[in-house]
């Protein structure tokens, strides 16, 4: 797949072209995806996604303090890489570009700057200026300047529409198996390992605190979860917990991340590391004292060994 960081002085050949956030690249995403790049490889074309950086959000000041998104940058880049699309370009999203017209987008860069050959846009699909391009409006305006366009209806699961502010509930509330389903992937979580307070090593389960690498990238709900974890090379198992660990901190606002290498016992600080989320086992709790901590934490090891196919 080759990047652009620019739209302007592209060079590519009958553009197939698709345009959003595609935050997750999830399912739903996926079926926009597949369709934009087997059609263009039946026509001889070449298949392009366009997106933005950063988040609009984060430029409109639409923050607030709940803004978070499913995928880095990085991570969609592989993702889209990986699902065989011919071009990224990333555009810089910005307050001026904001301003830009769903049909001033249309003729400007799909039409002038890439010559786009047909667009493949999603069920309920809006860009330009306050979102007021849809489906209608678009093709309309494409229309205009001979570029094809078609719709791909929403992928349905569980009586709705796969999409990807379903999926970030899904996480905060604790549903991994749904957000997993969904994505068509298990959802992963960088970081680098910081210094923490010692106290799992103290009970037995010494744990790698973890500092995720994009303030925004979203921490799904507290609680267990039994999980895989890359660093180094190596793919190794665990467990994680996510919470303020009520039995033992006295600080009950701040969340932390901690993971529990299993046979492992390495000095691991200050390195990356990617933590794979493939099941949540139960819920944070607050117990009478260490001592029935540590008992739980044992149970935890059994069935996230389990789980994970290593029991």
């Amino acid at each position: 797949m080759e990047i652009h960081y620019s739209h302007e002085n592209l060079q590519i050949a009958d553009p197939f072209v698709t345009i959003g956030i595609f935050d997750g690249v999830h399912t739903g995403h996926m079926a926009i995806i597949n369709r934009l790049v087997s059609y263009s490889r039946e026509c001889r074309g070449e298949s392009v996604v366009i997106t933005f950086d950063p988040h609009p959000k984060l430029v409109l000041g639409d923050v607030g303090e709940g803004i978070s998104y499913l995928s880095t940058m990085d991570e969609k880049k592989a993702l889209l890489a990986a699902a065989g699309t011919g071009h990224l370009v990333i555009m810089e999203f910005t307050r001026e570009f904001s301003r830009v017209s769903a049909g001033e987008f249309v003729n400007d860069v799909l039409a002038a700057k890439l010559g786009t050959r047909h667009l493949v846009i999603g069920h309920d699909h809006h860009f330009g200026y306050r979102g007021a391009g849809n489906y209608s409006t678009v093709r309309e305006y494409a229309a205009r300047a001979g570029i094809a366009v078609e719709q791909i209806e929403g992928i349905v699961s569980d009586g709705a529409v796969i999409s990807s502010s379903r999926i970030r509930s899904a996480l905060a509330s604790g549903r991994l198996n749904d957000a997993n389903r969904w994505l068509g992937y298990s959802y992963s979580l960088r970081g680098t390992v910081v210094r923490g307070r010692k106290i799992g090593r103290k009970l037995g389960f010494p744990t790698a605190n973890i500092k995720p690498s994009d303030r925004y990238k979203l921490i799904p709900a507290n609680g267990v979860y039994a999980v895989e974890i890359r660093i180094e090379g190596m793919q190794l198992t665990g467990m994680l917990s996510i919470g303020t660990n009520p039995t033992v901190s006295r600080d009950q606002g701040t969340r932390s991340v901690e993971v529990n290498i299993f046979d492992f016992d390495r000095d691991i600080y200050g390195s990356e590391l990617e933590i794979v989320f493939r099941y949540r086992m139960r819920d944070e709790v607050k117990f009478s004292g260490r001592d029935e901590l540590a008992r739980q934490m044992r149970k935890d090891m059994d069935n996230a060994l389990k789980l994970l196919g290593q029991a």
